[in-house]
């Protein structure tokens, strides 16, 4: 053991990342989560890639492709239901909590510490003390901050580094396997589908099923529905308590400007789900002996989807800027100069992404449609400039890693 100690707030994927990674470099880490509930139901589907599997087999969990749903190609329908695009893009489709799960296990339960509410932090030369509500206190050598897109010790570190909301929301839903008419099944489960209604961009792709089960019959499939809303409406509408009218309202328009196959996906769903989306661009992730990475450190909206890699890359790179230098503060500097160029280059990717869909939104007459050969092309990790870097593991990654 190298003798040293990681305060790690957030027990979500960023957090756990990291746990595994520093003990595997023969850290004591401890982490503290907020909430006092299994965070395992929280996600939906991800997109995977070789290096989120590659980082977890440095943690010692043997996950590879077999892990998600196959995905043969991208398709695009137009409003009567005919394919109006389709591009080769095989990939991997999982769930949030087939990565989540192995993490969470691969910790020993004494360094996980639920229902903990971090309230602030003090640095000396020596290490850091974190405080948490009710007067409890942890020591540690480093704190790092991996409490997500509302995060804490953002707040307290970076005051000014603030979400910025794009304009629209993100509407989802997911339907078991065995739900889906046979001939949309047919047509659409082994394909990522786009739709294109006038302003507003629909996804749709297979995942994994409950307790990440890949057989035939037991899958799920996942939908995403991007549209305008303002902000206050966005926030007025907590999941799952949305109001009847508002899912009926929905329904509705998706049958006026949706392919029939997809509004029927819509109309299968029992509660949609509604999410506003933010993106935020952190000026700085690195302060002394505290470093945020994950969403708390920089948030892409999901057109690039690389959140899930993207945080366990920043784990990674904190990892082992830790293992390389002896002075925490000194790797912490390196950590900073590395992963808020990219962070910050990844977040100016998305926005481009979303630019059709935020100028729609705020109204701007200039915002030019999409057609469906771009959209599909872009979209996501085929689109991403995060493709050449997480193609190669990083140099500093240890050897055999």
């Amino acid at each position: 053991m190298s003798g040293k100690r990681a305060l790690i707030i957030g027990g979500s994927v960023g957090g756990l990342f990291a746990a595994g990674l520093l003990r595997a470099a023969g850290w004591d880490v401890a982490v503290f989560e907020r909430s006092a509930e299994d965070l395992a139901e929280r996600g939906a589907g991800i997109g995977t890639r070789e290096d989120l599997f590659r980082i977890m087999r440095r943690i010692g969990i043997a996950l590879d492709p077999t892990a998600g749903v196959q995905v043969k190609s991208r398709l695009c329908l137009d409003r009567s239901g005919t394919v109006v695009h389709e591009r080769a893009v095989p990939a991997t489709n999982s769930a949030w909590d087939r990565i989540y799960r192995p993490l969470k296990d691969a910790l020993p339960a004494e360094c996980y510490h639920a229902g903990m509410r971090f309230e602030d932090f003090a640095e000396s030369a020596g290490g850091v003390i974190a405080h948490f509500a009710g007067g409890v206190r942890a020591e540690g050598d480093v704190l790092i901050g991996a409490d997500g897109l509302s995060s804490t010790v953002r707040r307290f570190l970076a005051p000014d580094a603030e979400p910025r909301y794009a304009g629209y929301v993100c509407w989802r839903g997911v339907i078991e396997e065995t739900l889906l008419p046979a001939a949309i099944h047919a047509q659409l489960f082994e394909h990522f589908t786009f739709g294109l209604p006038e302003d507003e961009l629909f996804l749709c792709l297979p995942m994994p099923g409950r307790g990440a089960d890949t057989r035939a019959g037991r899958r799920r499939f996942h939908w995403v529905w991007f549209r305008a809303a303002d902000e206050a409406r966005a926030r007025s509408v907590p999941p799952p308590l949305i109001r009847a009218e508002v899912v009926d309202e929905l329904r509705s328009h998706a049958g006026a400007v949706l392919a029939p196959q997809l509004a029927a996906i819509v109309g299968l769903t029992a509660q949609p789900l509604l999410h506003p989306i933010y993106d935020l661009d952190s000026p700085r992730i690195g302060f002394g002996r505290a470093a945020l990475l994950g969403d708390a450190a920089f948030v892409a909206r999901p057109h690039v989807g690389t959140g899930v890699t993207k945080a366990a890359r920043d784990a990674e790179c904190l990892a082992d800027a830790l293992a390389a230098d002896p002075d925490p503060a000194a790797a912490i500097v390196s950590f900073d100069r590395e992963r808020r160029a990219f962070g910050s280059a990844l977040v100016a990717r998305s926005r481009e992404l979303g630019a059709y869909l935020e100028a729609r939104a705020r109204g701007s007459a200039s915002a030019a449609p999409q057609d469906p050969e771009t959209v599909l092309r872009e979209y996501g990790a085929a689109g991403s400039l995060a493709d050449s870097v997480f193609a190669t593991p990083r140099a500093s990654a240890p050897p055999g890693a």
